[in-house]
């Protein structure tokens, strides 16, 4: 009998009600359960003889049942397919999605996003096989919270000689990306004061916050962030130093040297997002600021501008002292980021296809770059585009431009929303916040036109 559940195929629960007759109480029962949605269209059902086993009742009672709701329209039966479900039309479930589709922009140039469509899937697929027939049979168990060491050994190597951080494995933490890197290490740091770039990013300042942290906002101008401001109470500072976001500035030497000494002579902790970093256009890509200060910069970096969000995949380079902390933490968030995305990861790092994905995907977005500047021609008042997905727009009134934008079906971020204090951001500088990486290679052209039709006249 055992033999017999174990190949019944799908598993299908079902309440009925021995008050109202074996067959009533089948069609109820699998009525309600399209209705409700438990039963998606296009589901399978068990055959008449093996459901009237599991419920306990005679297969003529089931294909009775099945019948009536076939008459009904609640199922569909085809010789050979079997019995499924119906796709029932329904005005309460089409008319949120029409919403959603009326406010989803003809044109989409918001940052954040990398052109997901240049995901190397080959490339991924075929680490992904090999991982998988090398990997251990204990690659499928829990894990090291620190992360596999197969990628942290690659990590390791990488992130030397691609972006100049002094990484040895044992100071590697993975991550499900920055977001949880950022939350672990504010735990870390048990409530103290953290230092946040201004203008910066609203999200990652409330996952300071919810994570016990303090914000404190540190001014940034053209030459990055303001290290002198930086205040003696200060547990730890963020910064963006390869590609300060939104403004796009790289943080100046003499800032980097001057946030360091800072760190060094307060035990401070500087926590380096290292936004962008791979993604420099007119020269080399700088350097990681952890190369100059190992022992008081975290360094975080993620695989979600470089291949896609989708991975949830992210690492941190750690003072020796924060190692265990963070491990714990990370113990007690999630247990460890998923095994097989990771063996995948470190199997492109070490087969250089990672370093040849990086490189194409600099070029196309050089090209982007390139077409947004010939597009936008001699209008002044564009920043930030010596590297990264994106470019600063300076307007005279955001407001007025985006309405125009959204007259035309334009999406852009503006510069407005990123200030700490949003209600004293009248005489700050205004503009829109313009990302190159999220459309379609297609749509770009397109979408580029609408923006020089937008800032016409502004």
């Amino acid at each position: 009998m055992d033999d017999f559940w174990s190949g019944v195929g799908v598993d299908l629960h079902l309440e009925t009600d021995g008050n109202e007759g074996r067959r009533a109480g089948l069609e109820r029962a699998l009525r309600d359960a399209v209705r409700g949605g438990r039963l998606a269209p296009g589901t399978r059902l068990p055959a008449t003889r093996r459901l009237a086993t599991e419920v306990g009742i005679s297969r003529n009672t089931v294909k009775a049942a099945y019948d009536q709701l076939v008459a009904e329209g609640y199922l569909t039966a085809r010789q050979g397919s079997g019995t499924r479900v119906a796709a029932l039309p329904s005005a309460a479930a089409e008319a949120p999605a029409a919403t959603a589709r009326a406010r989803e922009p003809r044109f989409d140039l918001r940052p954040g996003s990398p052109d997901v469509g240049a995901f190397p899937a080959a490339a991924w697929l075929r680490a992904l096989r090999r991982a998988i027939a090398t990997a251990p049979s204990l690659a499928y168990d829990y894990g090291d919270p620190r992360g596999r060491i197969e990628l942290r050994t690659a990590l390791s190597g990488y992130l030397g000689r691609a972006r100049g951080v002094i990484a040895p494995p044992e100071r590697i933490v993975i991550t499900s990306g920055y977001v949880q890197g950022l939350a672990l290490l504010t735990r870390a740091l048990e409530g103290a004061p953290v230092g946040m770039e201004d203008p910066g990013l609203p999200f990652h300042r409330e996952v300071v916050r919810r994570n016990g942290g303090h914000v404190v906002p540190v001014p940034v101008d053209d030459r990055g962030l303001r290290a002198r401001e930086l205040g003696d109470d200060l547990g730890a500072v963020v910064v963006t130093p390869a590609h300060q976001y939104p403004t796009g500035v790289t943080l100046h030497p003499e800032r980097r040297r001057a946030l360091t000494d800072w760190a060094r002579a307060r035990g401070a902790l500087i926590v380096e997002d290292d936004y962008d970093g791979e993604f420099r256009y007119d020269r080399q890509p700088v350097g990681a600021l952890q190369g100059m200060a190992p022992g008081q910069v975290a360094y975080l970096g993620t695989a979600s501008k470089t291949l896609g969000p989708a991975l949830r995949l992210g690492w941190m380079v750690l003072p020796s002292h924060l190692v265990d902390a963070v491990a714990d933490a990370k113990l007690h968030s999630d247990h460890h980021t998923e095994t097989i995305g990771q063996l995948a990861l470190a199997e492109l790092i070490t087969g250089h296809a990672y370093d040849r994905h990086v490189r194409a995907c600099r070029l196309r977005y050089r090209r982007r770059r390139d077409l947004l500047l010939d597009r936008l021609g001699a209008r002044r008042g564009v920043r930030g585009i010596a590297a990264g997905l994106h470019a600063l727009v300076e307007v005279r009134d955001e407001a007025d431009v985006l309405e125009r934008a959204e007259a035309e079906g334009l999406a852009v971020g503006r510069l407005g929303e990123h200030w700490h204090a949003r209600e004293a951001a009248g005489g700050r500088p205004q503009g829109l916040v313009v990302g190159y990486g999220t459309p379609r290679e297609r749509a770009y052209p397109e979408a580029l036109e609408v923006l020089v039709k937008v800032l016409e006249g502004v």
